[in-house]
This record gives structure tokens, C-alpha cells and sequence, in this order.
């Protein structure tokens, strides 16, 4: 075989037999082809004998070229769901990815999730779940969370007649205060994605998510998914599914935001509970000064 056939089998096999979203198929293949291309793997069999030390060795080269360790964590996932499938594919009895932990980061103060980090969690959540329709489910909550700014009861709220979303979404939350949020394409994407693949019929006026046996979705279960999630990506405790919202506020202060529109996007009843943003993102602004700057002394 050559590595378009190799690829070619693989981006089958992860749009039809396991049905990942457009992003993962993307994201993996992309994984898959720097593989292939830095050992020169040209057969399932070759991709079958890579051991944790030729893993280890390429994501190496991988942080040299400066990616992130979640990012690092995401593509070792990814290798390691290769590897599996080129080991089934050659016939191995017990075809299993190498045993390698991925990279863990350092714990310290608490800190918005970034933007990296979000996409990395949700396509994870959607990669491990114990069937496809979950994961794209969870993935399509966190991101109305993340690019929305809703929090994970508003998410939960949503009804079977918004699984087809619009650039924006009315959203009632706390007190009935209703508020108009923007959808991002890749959120109405997700949604749109787990609509296709959920098992249970979607009416108007029934929860959109739903649970594994057809109720509705608790946010227990998503808050399950999202631990899952930051252990493998070695994230600190505090990568909540509401620490979503809190970086939806983060990046759009640093971003340029004005006060009253994030107190509107995020529907608080006061300024106040909108000003503490400003405290967290000078702190990150601070963090960065003194991580970059070669005069700046930690304390």
C-alpha cells in the first residue's frame, strides 16, 4: 500500500464505521499523516509495530515545533486510535494502542480554559465516548457553553425545534431573563450533528439532549464527560463545564469587548458580576508579562 492508501482507508473508516464529526476526521488524519510521513510508514503493518518510544520520540519533535501539551495530549489520542486500527487491520490477537501517558501540566492558579484548550476537551469528550451519538452530544453542549457563553442549565433547556440553530439563539436563564446569544458555525455544526446521530426523535417541544436511555440530559453526566476529559489532557481542576462560560467572558474582554455588551451576552442582573472578568484578565495579561518579558521577576 502507499500513504494515500493508508490515509484514504483511515478517513473511511472514521467517517462511516465511527461516524466522527468532520473536525476529529480532519484533526486525525491530519495526525495520522505526519506519522506516516516522519517514520515513512507505508503498510498497516508498519503502523502496527510503532511502540511507545517511537510515539514519544515524534511527539518530541512535535513540542520542539512548539505545540501545546494539550494539543500534544490531543494528537497522542489520536496516534494511539490509529495505532489500535493499524494492529486489528495486520491481524494482531490483542490489538491495543501503546501504553504512554500523554503530557501532564503544571497545576497553579486558577485560569480560564484557552480557546485551544476548549477544542481539545470537546473533541476529546467526543472521541472516548461509549458511543458515537454521546460524544458528539457532549461535544455540541460544551461548545454552546464555550462559544456561547451559556450556562450548562441553559444549554440543557434547549428544546427539539432548536436543533436546526440560526446565528443567534433566544435563551431564557436565570429569573426568565431572556437574552440573544451568537451561535458560532462550528457550534450549529455540532448541534446539528448530534441531532442527525440521536437515537431518540427530537419533537418541538422535547428536551434536545438527551440521556442514554431517552430522558433528559442531567448536568451530571456532562460534568462526568469534562472530568474524563481534563485528566487526559492534564488540566487543573478547575476546567469545569462552567469554566467554559468564564473564558467565553475572558476572551471577549481581551478581545475588546465593552462591559454592557458581556453583562448582556452572559445575562447578568448587574455591572458587578460582569467586573470580575476585568480582575481575571489583567491577572492572565500579568501572567504572560511575567512568563515573556526577559527583565520581568517572578514572584
Amino acid at each position: 500500500m502507499s500513504e494515500v492508501e493508508l490515509i484514504a482507508q483511515w478517513r473511511a473508516h472514521l467517517t462511516d464505521a465511527r461516524r466522527r464529526s468532520p473536525h476529529t476526521v480532519r484533526a486525525y488524519v491530519s495526525a495520522a499523516q505526519r506519522l506516516l510521513r516522519g517514520k515513512q510508514l507505508i503498510s498497516w503493518d508498519e503502523v502496527a509495530a510503532v511502540e511507545a518510544h517511537d510515539l514519544r520520540g515524534h511527539l518530541a519533535n512535535r513540542r520542539a515545533e512548539g505545540l501545546s501539551n494539550a494539543s500534544a495530549a490531543r494528537e497522542l489520542s489520536a496516534l494511539k486510535a490509529l495505532i489500535a486500527y493499524a494492529r486489528s487491520e495486520a491481524g494482531d490477537p490483542d490489538p491495543s494502542a501503546p501504553r504512554l501517558r500523554g503530557p501532564r501540566l503544571k497545576k497553579g492558579l486558577p485560569r480560564p480554559v484557552t480557546p485551544d484548550e476548549a477544542l481539545n476537551i470537546a473533541e476529546l469528550i467526543d472521541e472516548t465516548a461509549s458511543e458515537d451519538w454521546i460524544g458528539s452530544r457532549d461535544r455540541a453542549v460544551l461548545l454552546l457553553m464555550y462559544g456561547s457563553g451559556l450556562r450548562i442549565a441553559e444549554a440543557l433547556s434547549l428544546r427539539g425545534r432548536d436543533a436546526v440553530l440560526a446565528e443567534t439563539l433566544m435563551v431564557t436563564g436565570k429569573g426568565g431573563k431572556q437574552r440573544l446569544v451568537p451561535i458560532l458555525p462550528i457550534t450549529r455544526e455540532a448541534v446539528s450533528e448530534y441531532a442527525k446521530q440521536c437515537p431518540w426523535p427530537l419533537t418541538a417541544d422535547e428536551p434536545l439532549f438527551r440521556g442514554a436511555k431517552g430522558g433528559p440530559l442531567s448536568a451530571g453526566m456532562v460534568q462526568k464527560a469534562m472530568a474524563r476529559a481534563r485528566r487526559a489532557l492534564g488540566l487543573p481542576d478547575t476546567a469545569t463545564p462552567h469554566a467554559l462560560r468564564h473564558s467565553f467572558a475572558t476572551h471577549l474582554l481581551g478581545a475588546g469587548a465593552d462591559l454592557r455588551s458581556l453583562q448582556e451576552l452572559l445575562g447578568h442582573a448587574s455591572l458587578g458580576s460582569t467586573q470580575i472578568y476585568t480582575k481575571v484578565d489583567a491577572a492572565s495579561l500579568l501572567e504572560t508579562y511575567r512568563g515573556a518579558h526577559p527583565r520581568a521577576k517572578k514572584r
